[in-house]
């Protein structure tokens, strides 16, 4: 099946790779179809884009590559339409924002995803989790020159 999409024109997907996703994203409501996309030139880099809605795809990253301790904290009725047999089993991902400073992920309301059952939600972690968390940036190596 093909999808129309304004960022990476028309992509050929099939049907069992679209994630459900009842309730939507937040302030998407209306978007509940969903596929995961690699990016092609940055491997810890994807693409949620909406299979109904050709405009709105976002970069998503697992947190846990730039936030060793990240930790989803959520009560179990907020996973239950998952169908999760195990937690371990879900994927969780975080949307990559542009800040002032630089690149951002959003830690406070992450998507999770049940890979087997092709189903995905947008979860509010409780706790202090930042909904601008901004990468440090990478240090520069130096080698010494004189």
């Amino acid at each position: 099946m093909n999808i129309e999409t304004t960022r990476f024109g028309a992509v050929e997907v099939e049907p069992q790779d679209v994630l459900d996703f009842p309730g939507g994203l937040l302030g998407l409501e209306d978007c509940r179809r969903w596929v995961l996309l690699a990016d092609v030139e940055n491997d810890a880099l994807g693409w949620l884009q909406c299979a109904t809605h050709a405009e709105y795809a976002f970069a998503v990253v697992c947190p846990r590559r730039f936030v060793a301790d990240y930790q989803v904290r959520v009560s179990r009725g907020e996973l239950s339409p998952l169908l999760l047999e195990d937690v371990r089993q879900a994927q969780v991902l975080a949307i990559v924002g542009k800040g002032e400073r630089g690149i951002t992920l959003n830690l406070k309301a992450p998507v999770v995803i049940n890979l087997e059952q092709r189903l995905g939600r947008q979860v509010i972690t409780n706790g202090d989790m930042p909904v601008a968390y901004e990468l440090a940036a990478q240090p520069v190596p130096l080698r010494k020159s004189a």
